[in-house]
């Protein structure tokens, strides 16, 4: 159950200005997203982001939004990112069988998601520094409820090191400056 940078995508999901502040510890979760869409380029991993009700929660942060390809932005009203047909459809387009998915609220959006994905039948691996709620004990129980549901948590290392397979390249060199200091 590795990740495979050739059969990954990404799914980033609401991370979005008018919600990140009640978000707890958002800045961290937001940084963290960052970190993995810019892994996810380098690695040439796809990517798209949802924006729940954008009118009312806002856009994708702007920080997170200058890393994501164009066209990879998608507004959904359901809660889980599956049940936008256009947005299950762009996933299935990918053809890739392991989605890595960022974003908040833990407890709602990414959760619902989640559970649509693995009842989709595809391998679901959820970053955990990358998520969150507006309570660290939302956060810690949809972690629970979809690991239960066999979803996958995983760090932000766990992801790149799976990703990038061996050292010795200059993709890992490049990737590996900051993690040793």
């Amino acid at each position: 159950m590795l990740l495979n940078a050739k059969q990954s995508q990404v799914l980033l999901i609401d991370i979005q200005s008018r919600l990140a502040p009640a978000i707890f510890d958002s800045a961290a979760v937001s940084q963290a997203a960052a970190w993995v869409l810019q892994i996810a380029s380098l690695c040439e991993v796809p990517v798209l982001a949802t924006e729940q009700y954008p009118k009312g929660l806002g856009h994708t942060l702007p920080a997170l939004l200058e890393l994501l390809p164009e066209q990879a932005v998608f507004e959904k009203i359901h809660f889980s990112a599956l049940r936008e047909s256009t947005i299950a459809e762009a996933i299935a387009a990918k053809a890739r069988s392991q989605i890595v998915v960022l974003g908040t609220e833990s407890h709602v959006c990414v959760l619902q998601s989640v559970l649509d994905l693995l009842a989709a039948g595809y391998q679901v691996f959820v970053v955990i520094e990358a998520v969150g709620s507006r309570t660290p004990e939302n956060k810690q129980l949809a972690l629970s409820r979809m690991q239960q549901a066999g979803a996958v948590i995983i760090s932000q290392e766990m992801l790149a090191f799976e990703w990038l397979e061996r050292a010795g390249t200059e993709l890992f060199r490049q990737i590996s400056k900051g993690w040793i200091r």
